[in-house]
């Protein structure tokens, strides 16, 4: 595969990891090799990140049918297992979506999809940082795709567990979080997952940290925080029924037809944290 660019072929990087866990095509050699030694090891993982994907769809149609329009996907990785634009537009005509990633891969081939399906008028692609809250949303008003004085549902899917970086090396995400939650306008949604190894079997929490060593020598790390603590993500936003809980037994009821079944043998085996909260 032709790598745009800019694009680190030393280092695995999350979002193109991820898109091989969930079976995808947009990764090169040292994202593979990352990739099939983790699912050795850790074979929990490919469907932890599906069971995420499948939350990812039924929050969109969940969010749909409250009359939520808009979309702004931060951190949508590559167009993998149905993207955020696809549902939505099963659900209703007129929904808009904005994708932001700062990985030019997935960038790359978002482009390429939104192109392909000719829908580049109601949907866009922004190569841009959530560490910069205020320009990034300048960037979304100029895409002229989303209307900042309406509702948006604002998606951060698996994208906090990953380290973000600021001038001193601290990370800057719940920083980034309170700015995007001031900038929605009223009646908006935020939704977050994020990996956890709180509350889990004792084997997959030993596993989990293992795991997370692993992308410590990686060009992305990632920190798995407790469920407190991403619970602090939403602030005063009121979460929606039934609050912060594991991917699986989030509104199972909105789940496609044709979704792949995925089986835990216990809904903490899906070690990702997940909920939905409401702008006032």
């Amino acid at each position: 595969m032709f790598a745009p660019e800019g694009v680190d072929l030393e280092h695995p990087n999350v979002a193109r990891v991820y898109d091989y866990y969930l079976g995808g095509r947009a990764n090169y050699a040292v994202d593979r090799v990352f990739g099939e030694r983790a699912l050795e090891r850790y074979p929990f993982v490919a469907p932890a990140a599906k069971a995420n994907r499948l939350f990812l769809h039924r929050v969109v149609r969940y969010l749909c049918k409250q009359g939520i329009r808009q979309f702004i996907d931060i951190g949508s990785g590559v167009p993998t297992m149905g993207s955020t634009h696809q549902v939505a537009d099963e659900i209703v005509d007129d929904a808009s979506c904005v994708y932001v990633d700062n990985e030019p891969v997935a960038v790359a081939h978002s482009r390429i999809l939104l192109e392909e399906e000719d829908v580049t008028g109601k949907h866009d692609v922004l190569h841009a940082d959530l560490r910069e809250p205020d320009r990034l949303w300048k960037q979304i008003e100029d895409s002229g795709v989303i209307d900042p004085e309406q509702p948006v549902a604002l998606l951060l899917i698996a994208v906090l567990h990953v380290t973000q970086p600021g001038p001193n090396g601290e990370d800057i995400g719940p920083q980034a979080v309170a700015r995007f939650r001031e900038l929605l306008p009223e009646g908006s949604y935020l939704v977050i997952t994020h990996g956890t190894a709180d509350d889990v079997p004792d084997k997959r929490k030993a596993e989990m940290a293992e795991f997370g060593k692993m992308y410590d020598k990686s060009a992305t790390p990632v920190i798995w925080r407790p469920h407190g603590e991403i619970e602090e993500f939403f602030g005063d936003y009121e979460l929606v029924e039934p609050g912060c809980t594991w991917t699986p037994l989030w509104h199972p009821e909105e789940t496609g037809e044709n979704a792949p079944v995925i089986e835990f043998d216990s809904p903490n085996d899906s070690v990702v944290w997940a909920g939905v909260g409401r702008k006032p």
